[in-house]
């Protein structure tokens, strides 16, 4: 086999440089919001918020999201990988806020990772069941998409993209195509089938309500008062660009796009005091929810059921097949 060739000397490693990027994009993306708002106004706003209500409300939320997403998701575990218990997968889900301050993603795989080597199940397997996971999440925000075309009284027409899409992916569970069907990852899809998709989407709304609520509610304590139409027009936005692997906890990308999407929501004479305003809110909530985050997951760690070095071999306990 042919050897690779050289790294020029200097040239950092791709690892580093894929490492350090997301850290790069999130500090230009705030310097640049920070470069366009009325930085004292930016103080004001900040100043006037109560701190402790504030660090109180993002500590209910995170526990509370971290209980709604397990319930929701240890279901669909349970179904597809073992009989895992509540209170051990909220034990996992909190731990993996952690890994999870990297990226959304990162966080999803340790899950994943964990209960394969925790329960003695073929990784592929626990993968398919967090593609369910993810299926059931993606239901939600195409949801979401809907009431906000109703609520904003756009054509109806609009709503085949979202409902189109949805109904799309159905249509491919219940053909169950074969060469997909046999494929170890997407096992479980096909097992859960409609009525597990339907059902794992049903057992997301709590998660979703206060996801949801808990993207809303912080403008309001800086005075950006979004309606309820543009609420579900812009928030599963901000809901899913947080998630994507482009800068750390969303920093940056949370900040780009609400100053874009919400500035005429925020009550102030000009536009540097309402980009202000704007920053201010998506700062405090970011900096609030990570640090809980930091503690909760730290806490939880003490909990967490230590993992084997390394997947269980061949002979393994067997699979929990799916309901069907």
């Amino acid at each position: 086999m042919a050897e690779a060739p050289p790294r020029p000397e200097g040239e950092p490693p791709r690892s580093l440089v894929r490492a350090v990027l997301p850290f790069v994009v999130s500090i230009a993306l705030v310097v640049f919001v920070l470069a366009r708002l009325d930085l004292r106004a930016f103080q004001q706003h900040l100043a006037r918020v109560s701190a402790p209500s504030f660090l109180a409300f993002a500590t209910v939320f995170v526990v509370s999201l971290c209980a709604a997403d397990s319930l929701a998701t240890v279901l669909v575990y349970r179904r597809s990988v073992a009989p895992i218990r509540f209170r051990d997968f909220f034990i996992l889900r909190g731990a993996s806020y952690l890994p999870s301050l990297l990226n959304h993603h990162v966080g999803q795989a340790f899950i994943t990772v964990a209960l394969s080597r925790i329960h003695g199940v073929p990784l592929a397997r626990v993968a398919g069941a967090t593609l369910l996971v993810y299926a059931s999440w993606m239901g939600s925000i195409l949801g979401l998409a809907c009431i906000a075309i109703l609520l904003g009284d756009k054509p109806l027409v609009w709503l085949a993209l979202p409902l189109g899409a949805g109904l799309l992916y159905l249509a491919l569970l219940a053909i169950r195509p074969a060469r997909l069907a046999s494929l170890r990852l997407l096992a479980p899809l096909f097992e859960a089938g409609v009525r597990g998709h339907l059902w794992a989407l049903l057992a997301r709304l709590p998660h979703l309500v206060v996801l949801f609520l808990g993207t809303w509610i912080p403008f309001w304590f800086f005075g950006v008062k979004i309606p309820p139409a543009s609420a579900f027009a812009f928030l599963p936005i901000l809901m899913v660009a947080v998630t994507l692997p482009l800068t750390p906890q969303g920093f940056g990308t949370r900040d780009v796009l609400a100053a874009t999407l919400l500035e005429p929501f925020a009550a102030f004479p000009t536009q540097g005091e309402r980009l202000a305003a704007i920053a201010a809110s998506t700062t405090a909530w970011g900096v609030a929810i990570t640090l809980v985050e930091i503690v909760f997951a730290l806490v939880l760690f003490r909990f967490q059921t230590p993992m084997p070095a390394s997947p269980n071999p061949p002979g393994a306990p067997a699979v929990v097949e799916t309901e069907r």
